[in-house]
């Protein structure tokens, strides 16, 4: 249908909205995939030893790295940045805090959290799936925080994630957890009344306070009727069995793979466009062939080599692993594109160099989602770029009109 067509009448024309229709098939295919944006977020919580993954060389034309060489095939659809962090992040192993949220100095003991990445996104775009975002994580530590700085609980057993997601509950089950939703809505109506009464006798402070108290009250009222709605909708059916969950702690390389795959299915079937994934280390000898030593015992290497070799066996198999997620994203496809191509994938760590304990430098790794790829940004390794310029791009990319993150004004340079 042209663009410039009316519905015309006797003496009347009236001009038409932009509709899909006006586009050629081949535009509407896009136009309805692009619709969709997604993102993923990943941190691997034990670092990655920076001279396994960050090419000598910037620009396009840099020689793979061991640890580049799993997702080799993906070339083309990844940019490596090495010479980011946060700026005023530090405290090591604390920084995990500060990972998707730039919050200044998570070490002191008067740290708040700020809002994470994915949950500053959600708040805009979570309505649009089942759920707003989901949080992932191999030990109970996740990466996701409220804008109370609160953190998101994290899912660790795959199979509650795939029961979550896919498997429907009984007639009676659903009837029950509908009034519940019902039932949390009247109590929130009820505080609400109660707390609007008060405001009239306090002080600007607490009125200050109050109105990020009823703002919170409002965020939760609106989830439990969202989540009402759902209930009545039935989730959708895949192609696959509820899995068992590892038990083994150990066992981290496999852990890890499960969750992927409840990754790709969520983003599969658009049960959420928001994914969080925090791969904690253990202190223990992790279930890989060739490995003998501690995990976080080796990723204090300071720079043994015996230490380093077994630290790249483990750190290999991590990235074997990301490979083939990111394979399976690939060949999904989406109208006359992939699964990978709509979304982006963050993956690195809050550790630059895991052996010190230093939060500078890190290891950020960014694919898909439709940016041009194929190329190693380095920026200074003394005067590090704000990392949190990556992720004003990454919340633009997800059609949310915003220009800064964690008072960093501004884009990635370089990121067409």
């Amino acid at each position: 249908m042209h663009r410039r067509h009316f519905l015309r009448a006797t003496g009347v024309s009236i001009g038409l909205p932009f509709l899909e229709a006006m586009l050629p098939s081949s535009s509407k295919a896009i136009e309805a995939a692009t619709s969709k944006p997604r993102m993923v977020a990943i941190n691997v919580g034990l670092g990655l030893h920076s001279q396994n993954i960050i090419p000598t060389s910037a620009g396009p034309d840099y020689k793979l790295t061991p640890y580049l060489k799993p997702i080799e095939a993906f070339r083309d659809q990844f940019t490596l940045i090495s010479g980011s962090s946060h700026p005023s992040v530090g405290g090591g192993h604390s920084a995990e805090k500060s990972f998707l949220t730039g919050a200044h100095h998570p070490g002191s003991t008067s740290f708040k959290n700020s809002v994470s990445l994915d949950q500053l996104a959600a708040q805009q775009i979570g309505n649009q799936t089942r759920y707003a975002s989901l949080a992932l994580s191999l030990t109970g530590r996740g990466l996701s925080w409220s804008r109370g700085g609160v953190e998101i609980p994290s899912e660790t057993r795959p199979s509650q994630v795939f029961k979550k997601l896919f498997l429907e509950g009984k007639p009676k089950e659903k009837a029950l957890q509908i009034q519940r939703l019902k039932d949390g809505q009247s109590i929130l109506d009820s505080v609400m009344d109660k707390t609007k009464s008060m405001k009239k006798r306090l002080g600007s402070s607490d009125r200050a306070k109050l109105d990020q108290y009823l703002t919170a009250v409002r965020e939760a009222e609106q989830r439990l009727i969202k989540g009402e709605q759902w209930e009545h909708k039935n989730k959708p059916k895949v192609d696959a069995k509820t899995p068992v969950d590892i038990q083994d702690r150990a066992d981290v390389i496999n852990k890890a793979r499960l969750m992927y795959d409840i990754m790709h299915l969520a983003l599969q079937t658009d049960s959420t466009r928001l994914i969080t994934f925090f791969k904690n280390g253990i202190n223990a000898v992790p279930k890989v062939k060739g490995v003998g030593q501690d995990y976080h015992n080796l990723s204090h290497h300071g720079k043994d080599p015996e230490k380093i070799k077994e630290l790249t066996i483990i750190e290999t198999a991590q990235m074997t692993a990301f490979a083939e997620f990111l394979n399976k994203l690939s060949e999904s496809k989406e109208a006359d594109s992939s699964l990978l191509d709509h979304t982006m994938v963050l993956f690195g760590s809050n550790l630059g160099n895991a052996s010190n304990h230093n939060n500078r430098n890190l290891p950020i790794l960014l694919a898909g989602g439709n940016f041009k790829h194929g190329q190693h940004l380095a920026f200074d390794q003394e005067d590090n770029y704000p990392l949190a310029k990556l992720y004003v791009s990454m919340l633009q990319k997800l059609g949310i009109e915003t220009n800064s993150f964690a008072g960093i004004t501004g884009t990635l340079q370089g990121l067409a």
